[in-house]
């Protein structure tokens, strides 16, 4: 049998606080490798930049507040360049490590934002995923990605790819990913309904790979104290609830879902698990009609200006 073992890491850390968001994501990551033998380790969505869950940074319909526009700016300062200190030392870290990485990050560039997936392994930075169409308040935060964005990491053992969030709900999107022969499909994310779990047994399902979903676990007290989120200011009051979860591509749940505090999800994933899901099921190979349906894929980087030598 051979086999990859496989971690999702539920945690967050201190909003507008970057070298802690760093330092919080190497610890985990460390002890995701190291501990718990993992070779694969799956951060949640933005855990570098953060999630700023609750805040509605001074937005109504066709009005900006003074306030609204400096707590952007905090988080614009907490957002991380690419390539940057950041990058360069969790490049650093998985090759010390000798294992693959994804971290959700937000991006910072120019004057947007944008949230991403980076895929770190031994040979250091192996590049990044921009999440193609922020949800609902999240679109005043972060600027979409294009095609050009949507690497499959192959590790050697295994074909990485990531979906952000919400992104999993896109089915032409699935089926982009799906085409480059995803085996683990990994879902950062800050989805913690219970309705997210089918989310991920059907991903698995239809796409005949492996899910690693990791979510974040947040608490008020992650935030400044001059934050007032809507759900309330107890230091305890759970602002992300968590649901980790790592499924089979049967759709199997081998691990998870995670509820109640942070916590580091492993398993081991049989990879001949994939031949055998794809038996009878196999979205854009045999299971395909593309007499009937085919899906044309922009890859091209998207320029807003352009320049003649």
């Amino acid at each position: 049998m051979t086999s990859v073992t496989a971690a999702v890491v539920q945690a967050a850390a201190p909003l507008f606080d970057t070298p802690a968001a760093l330092a919080r994501a190497e610890e985990l990551i460390r002890e995701a490798a190291v501990d718990h033998r993992a070779e694969v380790v799956v951060l949640p969505e933005a855990f570098l930049g953060g999630y700023p869950k609750g805040l509605d940074f001074g937005i109504t319909v066709g009005s900006r507040t003074p306030a609204g526009r400096d707590l952007f700016r905090r988080y614009h300062a907490a957002a991380i360049d690419i390539p940057g200190p950041e990058v360069a030392a969790l490049a650093a870290l998985t090759s010390e490590l000798g294992c693959h990485a994804v971290v959700g990050a937000v991006e910072r560039q120019g004057g947007t934002l944008y949230c991403v997936a980076l895929f770190f392994g031994p040979a250091g930075y192996l590049g990044l995923h921009r999440k193609l169409m922020p949800t609902a308040a999240e679109r005043y935060l972060w600027g979409q990605g294009d095609g050009s964005t949507l690497p499959v990491v192959d590790t050697g053992t295994v074909r990485l790819g990531a979906a952000i969030c919400w992104e999993n709900y896109m089915p032409l999107f699935r089926t982009a990913m799906y085409a480059k022969g995803v085996d683990l499909w990994c879902a950062p994310t800050v989805d913690d309904r219970d309705a997210w779990q089918a989310t991920m047994r059907h991903v698995a399902l239809e796409g005949r790979s492996f899910v690693l979903s990791a979510n974040q676990y947040m608490r008020r007290d992650a935030l400044p104290d001059d934050l007032h989120p809507v759900q309330g200011d107890e230091p305890d009051t759970v602002l992300i609830a968590g649901g980790s979860v790592i499924i089979s591509p049967l759709g199997e749940v081998l691990a998870g879902p995670l509820r109640g505090g942070e916590g580091i999800l492993t398993a081991e994933l049989d990879l001949d698990d994939l031949a055998r899901a794809r038996f009878d099921f196999d979205p854009t190979g045999h299971y395909a009609r593309p007499d009937v349906f085919t899906l044309h894929v922009d890859p091209t980087a998207r320029a807003t200006v352009t320049s003649e030598a």
